[in-house]
């Protein structure tokens, strides 16, 4: 065993269960800052209020129970690029982290619309293109700035954000006890339902769950933290929307029609007057902030642990002087630029159907692991067998398959068109790495110590490459070892000899 003493490492605090929850509830929610669409597209209340109460069932609890059990086995940063990896081979490993990053950039897009889609209430010359383009680009640059500057949502106390972002609401749902009404949560048109943007709209306020699983390796003692934290995550989501929903719904009379994003802010207006609205306001700001920073942070460091794991340049890898993957932000800042002058309805869709093909294949993994490696410790096991494991991912598939298939044609050219160019950058930068166009990494950076030149295998493995914290991370090392980024590395049958106990390839715990 090597300590951290010996390689000159300093040991960073560990994510405790209240961070980690708060972090979980910014990487899936927020807030109920866009769930308003959920009220037009569904004709009414009704169908918004059932479906924050139906869809955690079939699809936010299994998606956290899969997250806990992958995150749980293999508690390193890598996340999900490791679980399809291992169960897939490093093809379909690259082509999740593809598609992850650019849904995550279409998603961080939606932020600054989000935040723009307020104040306009406030503020009518943001419904402008002339005063609205320049405040997209102001607000993206911004908050790049600050990622840069290492300012993301644990820098200044994710559990700060999420009770300044929910009090309002809970204020308002006080102000409208009185006037609360239940008829009004009955009401429904379906001649007014719109079933794309309602499914839509229900997936993108529900989904985000397995992104947490990049914070693994960050985690103290991860086999009992992380289900608790998801656990409280998922209530405090759920919660999070239906108490606004049931609060303004059940309290005013507004058409269906009225009810597009930012709406809440008049809602505030309505119920408590103009102080309510500004404070409505000012959270969405502070949880678009939160959300813009977390979202942005995920992305550029998916970048540099894809980067450090050899699957892309090492220039991606590369940090500013205040720790950050400089070139990771620019690549995803660039990204949310481009996106940023679409509508809210047209980048929701886009990276749904993106995330939904994601989510299948981690669904896919989590039962091909299943099979595949039946012996491995999973310190949290999701309990059930095969089969039972199977029959809990179908309903959130089935899901999966309904939000692509509502998807318009311009989202499966622009989707497909994703997807095909993912398929050409993987043997692009095979070839690249193999002719050394570019540098790659063959090892993973500190806090892992440099594996030795005599190690006996040309591309090493991830294994090789991530340190270990604990004993949980022993256990999923014999399927690590079976990870290979490179063309030229060892065959299967040689690979499946190596374990944390081959002579020249040292384990740091």
């Amino acid at each position: 065993m090597v300590s951290d003493a010996k390689i000159g490492v300093k040991t960073s605090p560990r994510l405790t269960l209240l961070p980690l929850v708060a972090l979980i509830f910014y990487e899936v929610s927020g807030g109920p800052f866009g769930v308003e669409d959920s009220v037009k597209a569904g004709g009414g209340p009704l169908l918004s209020l059932l479906g924050f109460l139906i869809f955690p069932l079939i699809w936010s609890i299994p998606e956290a129970l899969v997250t806990a059990e992958l995150a749980t086995s293999f508690p390193e940063n890598g996340g999900y690029v490791i679980w399809i990896s291992s169960a897939f081979g490093p093809f379909w490993g690259f082509q999740e982290g593809f598609w992850k990053w650019f849904s995550g950039v279409m998603d961080n897009a939606l932020y600054p619309v989000l935040f723009l889609d307020y104040l306009k209430h406030s503020f009518p010359v943001f419904n402008h293109v002339i005063a609205r383009i320049p405040a997209l680009l102001g607000i993206t640059v911004s908050l790049t700035y600050l990622n840069y500057r290492g300012l993301h949502i644990v820098g200044f106390s994710a559990v700060f954000l999420a009770g300044f972002s929910l009090f309002p609401f809970i204020v308002m749902a006080v102000l409208t006890a009185p006037r609360i009404r239940p008829r009004r949560w009955l009401a429904v048109d379906f001649r007014k339902v719109d079933w794309r943007g309602y499914f839509n709209s229900m997936f993108w306020n529900l989904n985000y769950w397995d992104k947490a699983s990049t914070l693994a390796g960050e985690v103290e003692n991860p086999s009992k933290t992380f289900p608790k934290a998801l656990l409280g995550a998922v209530i405090l989501v759920v919660s999070s929307y239906l108490i606004p929903l049931l609060a303004g719904t059940g309290a005013l009379d507004s058409p269906s029609v009225e009810w597009s994003d930012g709406y809440f802010a008049e809602v505030g207006m309505l119920i408590g007057g103009a102080w309510l609205k500004w404070w409505i306001q000012a959270a969405s700001a502070v949880s678009n902030l939160g959300l813009f920073e977390a979202e942005m942070s995920g992305d550029a460091f998916q970048l540099l642990g894809m980067s450090e794991m050899g699957m892309l340049p090492s220039l991606f890898a590369s940090r500013s002087k205040y720790g950050t993957p400089t070139i990771s932000i620019l690549c995803s800042a660039t990204g949310v630029i481009f996106l940023s002058w679409m509508s809210f309805q047209e980048i929701l869709e886009f990276l749904n159907f993106l995330y939904a093909i994601g989510m299948l294949l981690e669904f896919a993994a989590f039962i091909k692991l299943r099979i595949k490696k039946p012996e491995l410790h999973r310190p949290y096991k999701v309990p059930l067998q095969t089969f039972g494991a199977t029959m809990l991912c179908l309903p959130p598939a089935v899901l999966l398959v309904l939000v692509m298939c509502l998807a318009s044609v311009r989202t499966f050219l622009i989707s497909g068109s994703v997807i095909i160019l993912g398929f050409f950058l993987y043997p692009i930068l095979v070839h690249a790495k193999e002719r050394k166009w570019a540098q790659f990494s063959t090892e993973r950076p500190s806090p892992a110590p440099a594996i030795p030149s005599n190690a006996g295998v040309e591309g090493h493995s991830v294994a090789s490459q991530l340190p270990l914290q604990d004993e949980d991370h022993e256990a999923s090392m014999s399927l690590l070892s079976d990870i290979s980024y490179s063309k030229r590395d060892i065959g299967s049958s040689e690979m499946s000899k190596i374990g944390p106990d081959t002579p020249g390839i040292p384990l740091v715990h």
